[in-house]
């Protein structure tokens, strides 16, 4: 006696009959099965990708968030090497004794030398307007005005430098103005 095997039952009676009937519709639902199969696994590989992307756009934030630190930190690094061997200088003379008023005046105008080039580098301008300059209150501060010779709205004088940072007034020139008689 050979035992057959029983076939297994179908869920659905009805699916089972409609398969028999027509295989033609199976493979369509087969196809169609392996499409839905297809589609999940390239959405899934999607999603992969959009975290990965996520996640390298976040890094990219972090890491240019850590450079602008950096940046802001030693921005002044540049200035400040031009600003040492002024100090170096600025030492020596109070170290060394001194003869004569003559011989400081030189170190002193040799320091100032050093100074104004580390500002040249630095791209710090010096404001220092001559006497008759018109007055112009985006470089000039007016402290008074005194009556001159001078024609009216012009620098007399000079009480304090100003100075400029490529291009933006870091503390304007303090003179005195010439009123109109």
């Amino acid at each position: 006696m050979t035992q057959e095997k029983p076939e297994p039952i179908p869920e659905n009676q009805a699916e089972a009959a409609a398969a028999a009937a027509n295989p033609a519709e199976a493979a369509v639902e087969m196809t169609a099965e392996q499409q839905l199969a297809d589609l999940q696994q390239k959405l899934s590989e999607m999603q992969d990708n959009f975290l990965r992307a996520k996640a390298e756009g976040e890094n990219i934030r972090r890491r240019a968030a850590e450079d602008i630190g950096k940046a802001h930190k030693f921005a002044i690094e540049g200035f400040a090497e031009h600003l040492v061997p002024v100090a170096d200088s600025l030492y020596a003379a109070l170290s060394a004794e001194a003869v004569d008023a003559k011989g400081f005046k030189e170190g002193l105008e040799i320091t100032l030398k050093q100074l104004m080039s580390a500002f040249e580098k630095g791209r710090l301008v010096e404001i220092n307007p001559a006497s008759g300059d018109k007055f112009d209150p985006h470089h000039h501060q007016a402290i008074s005005m005194v009556p001159s010779e001078q024609e009216p709205g012009t620098v007399v004088s000079v009480l304090q430098r100003g100075y400029s940072l490529a291009d933006r007034v870091l503390r304007p020139a303090l003179v005195t103005v010439s009123q109109s008689a």
